[in-house]
């Protein structure tokens, strides 16, 4: 057998094993699983409620449904405090991978150098580790979407977002200012006092029913629910319609192809309008699949006109994957299935991805 061969055929034999061992385990798993919920006491439960009297002695703690035994949690079944056995759709708000205690997560964790990076807790923009080049190429550059070599970690989906926005206000006064022009005296002495030119008037378009995150930049994108927003001030940055479809799509294509033309001129003229005012859009953010919104979703005709007005004006695209991204849509990226034009210039993630962080093209480093 010559060598190419020989290399080939062991590379079949392990993809098999591997395919195999990954099977074997995966039904192990599911074998572990309860059978069944089993609900034995009213939800929440007796040791639930005295928890929560306890916890809102020392927090505000209204949301709270009841308190879980995450020892006893597996798969995709949690297990509260009093011993009830729930089915969970709910996944920690869209956050749970693999399901519950999935022992290759908890492999992971029992590794020493990965503990010793907890609970240094690295500066990473500062000190990173020796390992951290090649964990961010073997671990989030190994599923960046396409066209993306570069990304930035972060601690959550809001800060992500939030970072996002940074980094496209950057790119867009460096394109105003022009390259490697030094900020001015005057610039650097009024963002001090949140004044322009220092603090310049940059915008960024949202939709209505998006929801980005609760931390007070980008809550003025976030349109979902009221009680995100109520009391709590915010930009004056341009809001647009997301579609809203009519059901069955093959019965309604032409009604649906004329929802997105109306959704796709407001976009277009509230760029105009805000740019006239002095309040440029440098940037548009949106999610794939509106998902905290009410599974709101818009055709891949949409995303690609969307994409081509951001390149008219000169935004910036940032697809919001932090709910879509990790693969529950059958691709790693929900906006895969747009077939863009072009990369998305910046795509943040959180969640299931098990971190928080943003891959961007190289202009918005």
């Amino acid at each position: 057998m010559s060598m190419q061969r020989c290399v080939a055929y062991i590379g079949k034999t392990i993809r098999q094993n591997t395919r195999a061992a990954s099977a074997l385990a995966s039904e192990s798993f599911a074998k572990s699983e309860p059978s069944a919920p089993l609900v034995s006491t009213a939800i929440p439960g007796p040791k639930s409620r005295d928890l929560f009297q306890e916890l809102n002695a020392i927090q505000q703690c209204g949301s709270v449904q009841f308190f879980v035994d995450y020892d006893k949690s597996f798969g995709n079944y949690v297990v509260d405090v009093d011993g009830n056995v729930l089915l969970d759709i709910y996944t920690q708000i869209s956050s749970i991978p693999l399901g519950y205690n999935h022992p290759a997560l908890l492999e992971i964790l029992d590794d020493p150098s990965n503990v010793r990076t907890f609970i240094n807790r690295p500066a990473l923009g500062v000190y990173p580790g020796e390992a951290w080049p090649n964990k961010l190429k073997d671990t989030l550059l190994a599923v960046a979407p396409a066209g993306h070599t570069q990304v930035t970690t972060m601690a959550c989906g809001s800060c992500s977002n939030e970072n996002a926005f940074k980094s496209i206000f950057f790119w867009y006064r460096d394109k105003q200012r022009g390259e490697n022009v030094t900020p001015s005296t005057k610039e650097l002495e009024s963002c001090m006092i949140n004044q322009f030119p220092g603090c310049p008037p940059f915008t960024i378009l949202s939709f209505k029913g998006g929801f980005h995150g609760r931390t007070l930049g980008v809550l003025s994108t976030t349109h979902s629910k009221p009680i995100h927003k109520l009391d709590v001030p915010s930009f004056d940055w341009p809001i647009a319609s997301f579609p809203k479809y009519k059901y069955p799509l093959d019965e309604f294509l032409r009604e649906n192809e004329e929802e997105d033309r109306r959704c796709l001129a407001e976009v277009e003229e509230s760029i105009v309008k805000y740019n006239k005012n002095d309040k440029p859009v440098a940037g548009i953010i949106v999610e794939p699949i509106q998902a905290e919104g009410g599974d709101n979703h818009a055709s891949p005709e949409f995303f690609r006109n969307l994409q081509r007005i951001a390149k008219k004006y000169g935004s910036a695209l940032l697809i919001d994957e932090v709910q879509t991204g990790g693969g529950p849509t059958g691709k790693m990226w929900c906006h895969e299935h747009f077939n863009l034009d072009y990369p998305a210039d910046l795509v943040t993630f959180s969640k299931k991805m098990q971190t928080g962080g943003f891959y961007n093209l190289p202009e918005f480093r």
